[in-house]
């Protein structure tokens, strides 16, 4: 089956809680790679004298970056929670600007998905906000029971 992972994205962000409450949305995806999108709110700042996002919803967007970027390597799409996550942050986000997340898978064993992801903002690829590295279960296919039938409303036909 060959998903079109990012209308599978757009499909499913908007429905876990903490993306809806933070704005997070998809940019783009692909199997094993996924942009997110995280607008600059004045209700998530950590720093309100200087407009600067609070560290948590940076965890956050790239937590949840890296572990779809994971669930979209699984084949079929499948669940992944989050085994380890290191962030380092590199320097704040600039006040009023969107913060994008990037995560890509780069190792897959048969239990271990390794990920590596940032945050910036637009065009500021080279001088990230945070880098991480992170690391998801793969669950065995019952984990994930009823999820393929599920998916099949995302399938593109192969090129």
């Amino acid at each position: 089956m060959k998903i079109n992972y990012t209308q599978l994205m757009k499909a499913v962000i908007p429905t876990i809680r903490h993306c809806e409450v933070l704005g997070i949305s998809t940019v783009e995806a692909s199997a094993g790679k996924l942009k997110l999108a995280m607008p600059w709110k004045e209700d998530m700042l950590g720093d309100r004298d200087r407009e600067i996002i609070h560290g948590g919803a940076l965890t956050t967007l790239l937590d949840t970056t890296c572990g779809f970027a994971s669930a979209s390597a699984l084949d079929p799409w499948g669940l992944a929670p989050t085994l380890d996550l290191r962030i380092d942050y590199m320097r704040p986000a600039e006040p009023r600007k969107t913060v994008f997340g990037f995560a890509e898978v780069y190792r897959k064993t048969t239990n271990v998905i390794f990920t590596r992801g940032i945050a910036f903002h637009e065009g500021e690829e080279d001088e990230p906000i945070a880098h991480c590295t992170a690391t998801f279960m793969q669950l065995d296919k019952t984990a994930s029971a009823g999820l393929e039938e599920w998916l099949r409303q995302f399938e593109v036909e192969e090129v």
